[in-house]
């Protein structure tokens, strides 16, 4: 049965920031800027406008849910992975299931090769965008060529009418080895601490919340060294255990996914927003109910095969209070 909160009370000093990995969200048309050759109804995966209709219902059901159970509301930042342009963000945000959420959402195009990009979903009401930028993570191939990955998305604004900076990541994936592609991820490591090191010149003391997949766990070189270069602190190190992560790989949890910000957040000042609390959301509608999988991300594709789930990544979200 999946699960709702229905009849939780809403609760006006409690917002949630979350991250989700949405798995090759592609439309059904061919973009010959892209590699979505995959993601066509004439490809091996057979992927229909029926098949993208009921992806979108799913993840906008998903991402509806995120954090309600605390809060009694939507999520009022929802940072986003793997999505292929601003057409599959703006159906999303029209779905079923977030059309009333009033959202708004801010997206660049990168030359990542996959054709995968990032993006930040706002609630209109609670956050007022003011500036957004987006940083190429330069990296070469061992021929010397470019080797081109996602774009690091500054998002800057007021939530609820204090001023937060929330930078969005996925990261350079493991595919070819963990250590092979570990210098790929400290490289983006090193461009996000170039730009909170700008921040913190442009203004005092700023409230910061580094969200993404980083295709590394908190406990990395690459996590580790951002953490300490600036001063983060990641809610995430407690939650990682042998049976409990954001994605698995051979059978193993993995917690790439993950929700960092600055130690201001812990000042009880009041009237501005402080950390109450991070998680998971691994709710049972998201994952396999059976076969020796159980308990795994219910996702869309295994391969070529149409399972018609969510994501292979759970969501992930904090709790800030006011």
């Amino acid at each position: 049965m999946t699960e709702t909160f229905e009849d939780i009370p809403v609760r006006d000093d409690l917002q949630t920031i979350a991250f989700y990995n949405l798995e090759n969200l592609f439309d059904v048309i061919d973009d010959l800027d892209t590699h979505d050759n995959d993601f066509l109804p004439t490809s091996e995966k057979k992927w229909t406008p029926k098949r993208y209709q009921n992806k979108l219902r799913k993840l906008g059901f998903a991402i509806s849910n995120i954090g309600k159970e605390e809060t009694g509301k939507h999520p009022a930042l929802i940072g986003l992975a793997e999505v292929e342009n601003a057409t599959v963000i703006e159906d999303l945000i029209t779905s079923k299931h977030l059309e009333d959420c009033k959202y708004g959402y801010i997206h660049y195009d990168s030359l990542d090769e996959r054709g995968i990009d990032v993006a930040l979903l706002y609630d209109k009401v609670a956050f007022t965008v003011t500036h957004s930028e987006a940083f190429m993570v330069h990296l070469t191939r061992d021929d010397g060529e470019p080797d081109y990955t996602r774009d690091i998305l500054l998002v800057s604004g007021f939530l609820d009418g204090e001023a937060v900076h929330v930078i969005v990541n996925h990261w350079s994936s493991r595919r070819e080895g963990e250590k092979e592609t570990e210098f790929k991820r400290l490289a983006s490591a090193n461009k996000v601490i170039e730009i909170i090191s700008h921040l913190k010149t442009e203004h005092a003391n700023p409230k910061i919340i580094v969200i993404g997949d980083f295709n590394d766990d908190p406990s990395s070189n690459s996590i580790k060294h951002l953490i300490n270069s600036q001063d983060l602190f990641n809610p995430m190190d407690v939650l990682h255990t042998y049976s409990r992560g954001t994605t698995t790989h051979r059978f193993r949890w993995n917690l790439f996914d993950q929700i960092i910000f600055s130690t201001n957040f812990f000042e009880a000042t009041p009237n501005t927003l402080s950390f109450d609390k991070a998680e998971i959301f691994d709710n049972d509608f998201l994952k396999l109910f059976s076969g020796k999988y159980k308990g795994k991300p219910f996702r869309t594709y295994v391969g070529p095969k149409y399972k018609g789930g969510y994501s292979d990544h759970f969501p992930v979200y904090a709790i800030f209070k006011k």
